[in-house]
């Protein structure tokens, strides 16, 4: 069983930044394909970012693009999503999800999803 970890939400002020981390096993191949999703209160789950498996494409919501970046650390199976010039309409629980031999195309199939994290922005 695939496991995967999230970690550094919290409260932001408006047009501040936050750094996410997910950590899973399955980062240390390039078939592993990674996402990254948001849902806010009462709405439903987005897509905001997906990277495919073998880098193939790279896909970045428009709510997102130009704000919001994705790094790397495969020695640490580690992603970041780098989020900044944060809104309140930001303010979600953020989601990483992965998988192998996925495409972004169906980037709503991952398999693998982590718990959570709560980011508020607010001031």
């Amino acid at each position: 069983q695939v496991q995967v970890a999230e970690s550094g939400g919290g409260l932001v002020q408006p047009g501040g930044s936050l750094r996410l981390s997910c950590a899973t096993s399955i980062f240390t191949t390039d078939s592993a394909a990674i996402g990254w999703f948001r849902q806010a209160p009462g709405k439903q789950r987005e897509a905001i970012f997906c990277t495919s498996s073998w880098h193939a494409n790279r896909w970045y919501a428009d709510s997102v693009k130009g704000r919001f970046t994705l790094s790397r650390d495969k020695a640490k199976n580690t992603v970041y999503l780098q989020m900044s010039s944060l809104r309140p309409e930001d303010t979600a629980v953020y989601y990483c999800a992965t998988d192998l031999d996925l495409g972004c195309n169906h980037k709503y199939d991952f398999n693998y999803w982590g718990q959570g994290t709560q980011v508020t922005v607010s001031s």
